[in-house]
């Protein structure tokens, strides 16, 4: 019996990882960063928020940063530490790349502290 219930609970997880992944895939197909108008993509664990400026064009990260920098301890923090970043390489406009996540909480407030700073998505 509880071979069946973590059986079921597997199938449940793959599901959701493939739903992810074709939600990414959706979205990447429409979004394309170049050097003028960098890709703002990001990743949040439970833990940490990580974002870069990608070049796609050249396959290169342009700026990243992290929340594992002691300075980072919230969402609005990176947005703008990225923002004064971007700033000082003279890239105002970007593509935002939300990945799979809802557009609420520390997404949100991320790309908010970025537009505030300057950034023009």
């Amino acid at each position: 019996m509880a071979r069946f219930k973590q059986l079921k609970l597997m199938r449940q997880e793959k599901k959701l990882i493939q739903k992810r992944q074709k939600r990414v895939k959706r979205v990447r197909s429409k979004i394309f960063g170049t050097a003028l108008r960098p890709r703002l993509c990001i990743f949040i664990s439970n833990r940490y928020i990580y974002a870069q400026l990608i070049d796609d064009s050249e396959g290169r990260t342009l700026i990243s940063i992290s929340g594992k920098d002691k300075t980072i301890k919230e969402a609005k923090l990176a947005g703008e530490l990225l923002a004064k970043k971007a700033g000082e390489k003279n890239i105002t406009r970007i593509v935002f790349d939300r990945r799979y996540y809802k557009y609420h909480g520390r997404i949100k407030a991320l790309a908010e502290a970025a537009r505030s700073k300057g950034l023009k998505f």
